[in-house]
């Protein structure tokens, strides 16, 4: 069974928009996509600078567009994907490629999802820090021990740390036994209460996206970061949509309902890596193709032909 997963926010670099355009069509996609986000997703897919595509309110836009057209590009073999999960804002990636709604209102939804948690985020100095190793329960206590939040569990001894950058300062000097600490490059401590303000603006944009056209039935297997679990109904998808934003992303559990799953093969889109190094230490021996740009896409369908196996 292939897996098909949609990276989060901070896998972003510049430019890595630019060799997709080369594709029949995508110019004219990402400006579809453009108009629906009410974000210039072509000038910061490919002229803008890190710290440009480091804010929340282009990064999530841009990165879900990303993921589908490198869902798109690869043509008639995505019918051979058994399933999808996505990390974060990928969740809503995800719901596209499930055909819960379609790609426009995916990019609706995620526009004003990112400038909701853009506002959030603007209103404390917050951040978040990856913890790699150590003893989970060490690190947890840690992180409680300066004010901070557990908001990702990534799996293979990764744990994200989010708060105030004065905590997150505090943490990486006091660093749990065994464990290193990695500042991220987000703009806000995402999945945590910081994100409260969040919620209602969010859940308006779910309303809109419900009454906007059908919301189906996922088609693939759906994890939710929520907890690990298969998600059977759209409208259910759409409610974790809105409760992600202040809970933890539990990337740990998606992985390893894969796993119980008997998934021999995981496949990554745009813009790729984070979440194909995570798998290789959560779930060892699975073949992984990350699609970093479209000389990566030969790989992907060898994969879902079963060539690989």
């Amino acid at each position: 069974m292939i897996v098909v997963a949609c990276p989060g926010q901070g896998s972003q670099t510049p430019g890595f928009l630019t060799p997709w355009l080369e594709l029949d069509g995508v110019r004219e996609r990402v400006q579809a996509f453009s108009d629906a986000a009410k974000v210039d997703l072509l000038a910061h897919g490919t002229e803008s600078d890190a710290d440009t595509i480091r804010d929340t309110s282009i990064a999530q836009p841009l990165i879900v567009a990303a993921s589908l057209i490198a869902w798109q590009a690869l043509g008639e073999a995505r019918g051979r994907a058994a399933g999808v999960a996505g990390h974060s804002v990928g969740e809503v990636a995800a719901l596209a490629i499930a055909d819960v709604i379609d790609g426009d209102r995916a990019l609706a939804l995620v526009g004003e999802r990112g400038r909701a948690m853009s506002s959030a985020a603007a209103e404390e100095a917050t951040g978040m820090s990856a913890i790699v190793g150590g003893v989970e329960e060490d690190v947890l206590q840690r992180i409680a021990a300066h004010d901070l939040q557990p908001a990702n569990f990534n799996g293979g001894g990764q744990i994200v740390a989010a708060g105030s950058l004065t905590g997150l300062a505090e943490l990486a000097e006091d660093a749990p036994r065994g464990a290193r600490v990695i500042p991220l490059q987000v703009a806000g401590a995402f999945h945590t209460r910081y994100m409260e303000h969040a919620r209602p603006v969010l859940q308006a944009a779910v309303d809109a996206a419900e009454v906007g056209g059908p919301v189906g039935t996922p088609d693939k297997l759906l994890w939710t970061n929520s907890d690990g679990s298969l998600v059977t109904d759209g409208m259910r998808a759409l409610e974790l949509i809105v409760h992600q934003v202040t809970s933890p992303v539990r990337w740990d559990l998606c992985m390893a309902g894969m796993i119980d799953r008997e998934i021999t093969g995981m496949i990554e889109l745009t813009p790729a890596g984070a979440l194909t190094g995570l798998a290789k230490r959560g779930m060892r021996g699975v073949p992984t193709v990350a699609v970093k740009t479209p000389d990566d896409l030969e790989a992907a369908v060898a994969l879902l032909n079963g060539e690989n196996e």
